[in-house]
């Protein structure tokens, strides 16, 4: 049964990742905030640091890395496990209370690095173990309904020909390799939906552009165009047969394993939040008690122990969904519920944060007003807000995607 208490094994982990939080991120947050694209390059010895980290610790978690459901999880007595997923949401938390956007800009550290986790066969894990990894999924025509992607992927010989365009690839230009979803036959629909493993280097993948962003502007964002781009066969993550029944559910899990992930920056963003707007309140001379009803606290103390209260629920919906990972429970479920609670309580918190704060929250001599900009994108990427209630209402009622749009 989950624990709500952090587990002893993992302090030394969240310790060092707030450390690093604390006097790595946050001291050149507005930095690279404002040399919008220009690389971290203080990044680069960091995520050696993290790298022996998980290594000496013999898990993942330190930064954003991919993470794996445990083979090994339980036992016939019925014992559970914490593993990799709930020490990456737990360090993940800590460093996104630094800065989201550098944790996105971590060489080695990117979202297509779960997708392999989630997908690729031993083999795969091996070839492209301790590489960066960008994910791009997000198409002109095809935004959160990742299932009406048009990138196609053609066998030809030993390799796929792909063509197509993706938007929207977080670390897409720095990383090194890039998972691509495409369709191996449009007219079959989502069952022919795969992913593949694309080098950054690959002369059929073109960067079209970089975005201009509203927040994490540390962490690029890459348009791409694929141009018979051509990949091994074995490149391609899972099976690549088309099963009509089930056959995306391979490709879909990677978002089991992500959504809580990007709960996670959320959560960490939104307690990032809330610990300023406390000591400014203070600062003030505004305390707020957690041993008086809330209609006996002055009104700014009291929206500030609502807002504590949804992240607490966030946070710990987060830890569930990355327990059940580790513990090789279905939690698609309980992915989206963290996924749509932790975005809509971040940026309802950041900017509930301000403007208590006044003047002091939209200047640029804190960093609440940056954290309300960056804490955006945590609701809309990995799966919209909408998206995410879609999926919810689907598992909780029995529908299919087809009876229920």
């Amino acid at each position: 049964m989950i624990d709500l208490e952090t587990p002893r094994k993992f302090a030394g982990l969240v310790a060092q990742a707030h450390q690093v939080a604390a006097e790595v991120l946050r001291p050149i947050s507005r930095k690279y905030d404002l040399a919008e694209h220009e690389r971290p390059k203080e990044l680069d010895m960091l995520a050696s640091l993290i790298d022996g980290m998980n290594e000496g610790a013999g898990l993942a978690g330190a930064g954003a890395a991919g993470v794996r459901r445990d083979e090994d999880a339980g036992d016939a007595a019925g014992a559970t496990r914490n593993g990799s997923n709930l020490a990456t949401a737990l360090s993940i938390m800590e460093m996104a209370w630094g800065d989201v956007g550098l944790l996105l800009a971590l060489p080695g550290q990117g979202l297509g690095n779960s997708a392999i986790a989630s997908v690729a066969d031993e083999e795969q894990l091996a070839r492209y173990g301790g590489r960066w990894a960008a994910m791009a999924i997000t198409e002109p025509e095809a935004g959160s309904d990742s299932a009406a992607i048009r990138t196609t992927a053609v066998p030809d010989g030993d390799e796929y020909v792909l063509n197509g365009e993706k938007i929207y690839v977080t670390a897409g230009e720095r990383a090194d390799l890039v998972v691509v979803w495409a369709t191996l036959d449009r007219s079959q629909g989502r069952a022919a939906i795969k992913s593949f493993v694309v080098e950054r280097s690959n002369p059929g993948l073109k960067l079209d552009r970089l975005e201009h962003k509203l927040g994490i502007r540390a962490s690029d964002t890459a348009a791409f165009r694929l141009e018979d781009c051509r990949v091994p066969k074995d490149a391609l993550l899972g099976s690549p047969e088309i099963a009509p029944k089930g056959g995306f559910a391979g490709v879909m899990q990677t978002f089991d394993n992500t959504r809580p992930l990007v709960a996670s920056m959320a959560v960490g963003v939104a307690r990032a939040c809330l610990e300023e707007t406390t000591r400014l309140l203070r600062e003030a001379g505004i305390e707020v008690d957690h041993d008086r009803p809330l209609e006996r606290q002055p009104a700014a103390a009291a929206e500030l122990l609502a807002m504590e209260a949804e992240y607490e629920a966030a946070r710990l919906l987060t830890l569930r969904a990355a327990w059940m990972a580790d513990n090789r429970k279905p939690n698609s479920l309980q992915a989206s519920q963290c996924k749509a609670k932790a975005g809509r309580v971040a940026t309802d918190i950041a900017l509930r944060c301000v403007r208590l704060c006044g003047a002091t929250g939209v200047g640029e001599s804190e960093l609440l007003e940056k954290w309300a900009r960056d804490v955006k994108i945590l609701d809309l990427f990995e799966g919209t807000q909408q998206i995410q209630l879609l999926i919810i209402s689907r598992q909780l009622l029995g529908r299919t995607s087809a009876e229920l749009k």
